[in-house]
């Protein structure tokens, strides 16, 4: 995963919206598609891509597959931008 891979993943309003929803904790496709007037499939090619950039976790527990927030990458690209701000005030 990159940051480039991320900040595709997060140009979308409706994947920002998804990753906003998992806030609350983890939620089924059937449970996040109740909040959009999007297909199945147009939500998980948005699920895939935010599993691909590594923003988004996925856990099967029976029939149902859970989505949860991965923090981890959201983390690191705060600190990366954290460390910009701090570069540049240093500057000044």
């Amino acid at each position: 995963m990159s940051f480039q891979e991320s900040f595709k993943a997060l140009s979308d309003p409706t994947r920002r919206e998804i990753l906003t929803l998992l806030r609350a904790g983890p939620l089924s496709v059937s449970e996040l598609l109740t909040h959009f007037s999007i297909t199945g499939a147009s939500l998980s090619h948005h699920l895939s891509i935010l599993r691909q950039a590594g923003l988004i976790d996925d856990e099967k527990k029976g029939k149902y597959i859970y989505y949860t927030l991965n923090t981890t990458v959201l983390d690191d690209i705060l600190n990366w931008m954290m460390s910009l701000k701090g570069k540049n005030h240093e500057e000044s």
